[in-house]
């Protein structure tokens, strides 16, 4: 990243300044990353019951808004050197962009090595493989500078850098979202999970089903099931538990179950609770 950024202000290649700020805003992240992994290590307190795992949604938020600066800032350049580009060394860009883009292969042939590591390394397999796409667009643009003179190929080359920058942001933004709303995971099918549970030996029925996520990969259920009769409570729930965990890797679940006899009382609003009181008025006042 240091190397492009002074032979892009050397060489006045905005497409190797553009990888040098995706590179820039990636390293950011995979930095961020390991803060949140170690504040995610704390134990939980009597005020954060749940510990500190969701605080990747506050990383995520930081990066998708250092993300857009750099998105913003290169395409206002690009705009005013589609006006007037400047005269451009090719080859110093070119040697340049080809180095950024050995050292990002072989980054992602050592996290590649780890066998997918979970998600923080898939992660950083991703930002490696998004700065190899960019050292290729600033390649390419070399090469057309230096075969061609066409100065216009470099802005080109950080604009379509730029749509890598973007396509991070809506993707940081779109799982800091999922995660604020609680919203239930996407490799999770909900319907499959509640029939799951319906089948489970002792279970006559389940409501008030809630699935979530405290961070990526850390899925929470809660749910309440209506025993069957002659069911124990305490059976039902381990069974119900064994399922999750074998079937949907769900290991976090709190089942409580409810007796068949109970019933459910639905809530009622002010106008259907004066509506049904209604009849019974009309009946006192003629005396019937």
């Amino acid at each position: 990243m240091g190397v492009e950024v002074v032979v892009g202000l050397w060489t006045n290649s905005l497409s190797l300044l553009a990888d040098a700020g995706h590179m820039l805003s990636d390293a950011t992240a995979l930095v961020a990353s390991l803060v949140v992994a170690n504040i995610a290590l704390r134990p939980r307190s009597p005020r954060n019951t749940y510990g500190y795992r969701r605080a990747e949604v506050l990383a995520a938020l930081l990066n998708a808004a250092l993300l857009a600066v750099a998105a913003v800032a290169i395409v206002y350049e690009a705009i005013e050197r589609f006006a007037g580009p400047p005269r451009i060394d090719g080859s110093g860009m070119l040697i340049t962009a080809v180095g950024g883009l050995v050292v990002n292969l072989v980054a992602a042939w050592v996290l590649h090595r780890q066998g997918g590591g979970g998600l923080n390394v898939r992660s950083a397999l991703f930002h490696v493989l998004g700065d190899a796409a960019g050292s290729v667009a600033a390649i390419v643009a070399g090469v057309i500078v230096v075969a061609t003179g066409w100065r216009l190929a470099d802005p080109i080359a950080s604009l379509a850098i730029t749509l890598l920058l973007i396509w991070g942001v809506w993707h940081l933004l779109r799982e800091a979202t999922a995660l604020i709303m609680e919203t239930a995971p996407a490799h999770v099918d909900t319907l499959a999970l509640e029939q799951a549970i319906r089948e489970t030996a002792g279970v006559a029925s389940v409501h008030d089903l809630h699935v979530w996520s405290l961070s990526a990969g850390d899925t929470v259920l809660t749910a309440h099931v209506v025993l069957a009769h002659g069911a124990h409570g305490t059976e039902v729930a381990r069974c119900v538990g064994v399922v999750l965990r074998e079937r949907f890797a769900i290991t976090h679940a709190t089942i409580q179950p409810e007796s068949p006899e109970a019933a459910l009382v639905p809530l009622r609003t002010k106008k259907e609770r004066a509506a049904a009181s209604a009849p019974t008025a009309e009946a006192a006042r003629t005396g019937s």
